[in-house]
């Protein structure tokens, strides 16, 4: 009862009929999710093209450009299809249009998948390990809160738990977004802004980084290497403060400092 495209012996070619693009928001989190529909009614691919804060020009990217260009085309031809869609626009890179194509390629590669009957894996030369290690949120005001959601995640069975500190709730750590505290810094942390600014977050890097500090080890001092931590600095301090927190952090032993400085800071990397 399998539809014709599983069988690929002389199957007339597949093209792009139809791309639309998805836009849901799970748990709060923006996501957009490309579709690719084709000339077999039912086979189509899913494709991530998600740029959680700056999702409509991407979903403009892939419905007012993109797919003008690649509706009618063989589905086959993913190499050449990404090509298309990097240079035609001249002016290449950058998040949008990066993000949009990625959701292209991957529904592309998942059509593949379907029309081979195979995992994709498979078809890239077959899975290496048997399973991978994931890893949770802990959060909380108080250090005894942020330890009981750590005990939480081992409870779990998790291993690798990622640190913030300043803020709670159970949407937060179920979503991965910051309730009273982003990573990198924490709201309020500025008890008083400046006379006539504006309303928001105003970010104190001395606050966060103590706090950081502080709440990164009491933990590894109340569980010891019972678990893998990691914290995302969200790119938000300059390279000579994040030199500083990663020296403080070295100690800890973390399995990893995630973002400690912007793209920009090239230099400062190596």
């Amino acid at each position: 009862n399998k539809p014709a495209w599983c069988f690929p012996k002389g199957l007339s070619l597949i093209t792009i009929r139809d791309i639309r693009v998805i836009l849901t928001a799970p748990m709060g989190r923006n996501l957009l999710v490309v579709k690719i529909e084709t000339s077999e009614p039912d086979l189509y691919g899913l494709g991530c093209g998600t740029f959680t804060q700056r999702y409509l020009p991407v979903r403009s990217a892939v419905e007012d450009y993109l797919k003008p260009l690649l509706v009618g085309r063989d589905v086959s031809r993913i190499e050449d299809l990404w090509r298309l869609t990097m240079v035609n626009s001249y002016w290449r890179n950058g998040p949008v249009l990066n993000n949009a194509v990625s959701g292209v390629d991957m529904a592309l590669w998942d059509i593949k998948a379907k029309l081979a009957n195979m995992p994709l894996h498979d078809m890239w030369g077959g899975k290496c390990r048997e399973a991978a290690a994931v890893y949770q949120h802990a959060d909380g005001e108080t250090l005894d809160e942020l330890c009981g959601h750590v005990q939480e995640q081992l409870d779990l069975g998790m291993r690798h738990v990622r640190i913030r500190f300043g803020g709670s709730s159970t949407a937060t750590r179920a979503s991965g977004e910051a309730g009273g505290m982003a990573y990198g810094g924490s709201k309020g942390s500025i008890a008083r802004p400046p006379e006539g600014a504006l309303e928001g977050a105003y970010y104190d890097p001395r606050h966060y980084t103590t706090t950081t500090i502080e709440a990164l080890t009491h933990v590894r001092e109340q569980f010891g290497d019972a678990v893998e931590l990691m914290h995302d600095v969200h790119e938000r301090m300059p390279p000579i403060a994040a030199i500083g927190i990663a020296k403080e952090l070295e100690p800890l032993r973390l399995f990893f400092l995630e973002d400690a400085m912007s793209p920009e800071d090239l230099p400062w990397f190596e």
